[in-house]
């Protein structure tokens, strides 16, 4: 039944509530610090931990996108709907300027364009269409 749910509608509503209810959290914010066996300090911030935390979603999503089924074709609809609502975040409201939701929006690009990609590739591989002479 969630099948059609956009995963990526999750790092939306987690910006959303860190931005807006959270409003003393920088995405600055250092999270954790590793040391490599280079010597070198690798710095973890809270932007960088929510990006990767993006791209797995991306990533199941993509995964999602391989499935034939007479859902994929809403789950498609909803995740260009979930672009279009965090493109006029973006442009519209203040705390959405940044850098953060700019690789967001990119993500969510992505899944729409690997979406319809995948899905059109995967169903050539079903139904073979010769040319006609």
């Amino acid at each position: 039944m969630l099948t059609p749910v956009p995963l990526l509608i999750v790092p939306l509503a987690i910006y959303n509530i860190i931005t807006f209810l959270m409003p003393g959290i920088a995405w600055s914010t250092v999270l954790t610090t590793v040391s490599m066996l280079s010597g070198a300090e690798w710095t973890i911030s809270m932007a960088e931990t929510f990006i990767a935390l993006s791209l797995l979603f991306l990533f199941f999503e993509i995964l999602k996108a391989t499935r034939i089924t007479h859902r994929s074709i809403i789950d498609h609809m909803l995740s260009m709907l979930v672009f279009v609502i965090a493109m006029v975040e973006f442009l519209l409201v203040r705390q959405a300027g940044n850098s953060v939701f700019a690789i967001l929006l990119c993500i969510m690009l992505l899944d729409v364009v690997a979406g319809f990609s995948v899905s059109v590739r995967v169903a050539q591989r079903d139904f073979a269409i010769e040319p006609r002479e």
